[in-house]
């Protein structure tokens, strides 16, 4: 006797827009996170420079160029250039990230390959 066509079940449109939806909630929530947390970004720090020249503000004869071809005075490109954003980290946030991503990674594949177990048993045991 032949064995019957596996049909996966099949899911209304109305049911794709609502998980569709829920995914993007959930994408943005995630996006948005860690700057409603205070964790995103170490702000930014504000140099200050005896004099507002181009060798003051430690440019290049190439950097100067190009501020000028953008139409800025040492005055003007002041503000800008003392501007920097602050690069530092914290190891135990970079490490509670990494134990974060690692975990979720095992659960992943461990979930896949149960269920990937349990479909080929499914649709291939009885050949």
């Amino acid at each position: 006797m032949a064995k019957p066509t596996y049909r996966p079940p099949q899911q209304s449109a109305t049911g794709q827009i609502v998980d569709s939806l829920f995914l993007l909630a959930l994408v943005v929530a995630s996006l948005f996170a860690p700057v409603a947390l205070g964790l995103a970004g170490g702000g930014k720090l504000d140099l200050s420079f005896a004099e507002k020249s181009w060798a003051a503000m430690q440019q290049s004869p190439l950097m100067q160029a190009a501020w000028e071809k953008l139409g800025f005075t040492p005055e003007t490109a002041a503000p800008l250039i003392a501007s920097r954003f602050d690069y530092t980290f914290s190891i135990g946030a970079f490490l509670l990230t990494a134990l974060v991503v690692i975990v979720y990674f095992v659960f992943v594949v461990r979930f896949s390959d149960k269920e990937y177990r349990d479909v080929i048993a499914e649709r291939f045991d009885d050949r």
